[in-house]
């Protein structure tokens, strides 16, 4: 299992949400600001399965709409989930 991080612009928020529920992924969206865009954005936590992660990746890519200059369609990590569960 790996753990998505992707920060992505608060006016990208809706459309990526949307589309992410609507391909049946699970994500919970925390309000962010700072560092990497120095405007306001979202961060999406994702759980997605080992090699899927770049399926994902390229729905962002999609979805977002293209940056403004100097700024970025999202910031995404990927890192290894070791342990996942819903109670």
């Amino acid at each position: 299992m790996k753990m998505v991080i992707a920060i992505v612009s608060d006016r990208n928020d809706a459309p990526v949400l949307e589309r992410l529920v609507a391909e049946g992924y699970g994500v919970t969206r925390v309000a962010s600001t700072g560092g990497f865009m120095r405007r306001g954005n979202v961060t999406l936590f994702i759980g997605v399965p080992d090699g899927q992660e770049q399926a994902l990746i390229d729905l962002l890519r999609e979805t977002c709409c293209s940056p403004e200059v100097g700024q970025h369609r999202a910031i995404i990590f990927v890192v290894d989930a070791r342990h996942f569960e819903r109670i």
